[in-house]
C-alpha cells in the first residue's frame, strides 16, 4: 500500500487527471475520424471508446518499430489511433459487431 502512495505523491498537481483527459480528448478525435472514413454511426460514449481501442493499438505498432524521443509524446500517435480505431472498425464490420445506434 506504500508504494500506491509514492505514485500518488509523485504524481500531485494534477498529472494524472491531465493524462485523463488528454487520453479521452485523443481518442474522441480519432473515434471521430475512424467513424467518418468507416461511415458508422454510433454514440459519443462508444466513439471515444473507439479512439482510446485505436490509440492503444496504434501505440503498439509505433513503439514496436521506432521509439518516441522524450518518452512523453510520440509524433505519429493522432495518426497511428486512427489508422488503429480504423483496423478495430473493420475487423468489427467483418465479425458483425455492431455497436449501439444513435436514435
Amino acid at each position: 500500500m506504500e508504494i500506491l502512495g509514492d505514485v500518488l505523491r509523485e504524481n500531485d498537481g494534477g498529472k494524472i487527471m491531465f493524462h485523463l483527459i488528454w487520453y479521452i480528448l485523443v481518442g474522441l478525435l480519432a473515434g471521430v475520424i475512424a467513424k467518418s472514413v468507416m461511415h458508422a454511426h454510433m454514440t459519443i460514449f462508444w466513439t471515444i471508446v473507439l479512439g482510446i481501442i485505436g490509440s492503444i493499438i496504434g501505440g503498439a505498432v509505433t513503439h514496436m518499430f521506432l521509439r518516441p524521443k522524450n518518452e512523453r509524446y510520440h509524433p505519429a500517435g493522432l495518426i497511428f489511433s486512427t489508422l488503429g480505431a480504423i483496423l478495430v472498425l473493420f475487423i468489427c464490420y467483418k465479425l458483425k459487431i455492431h455497436f449501439p445506434k444513435i436514435n
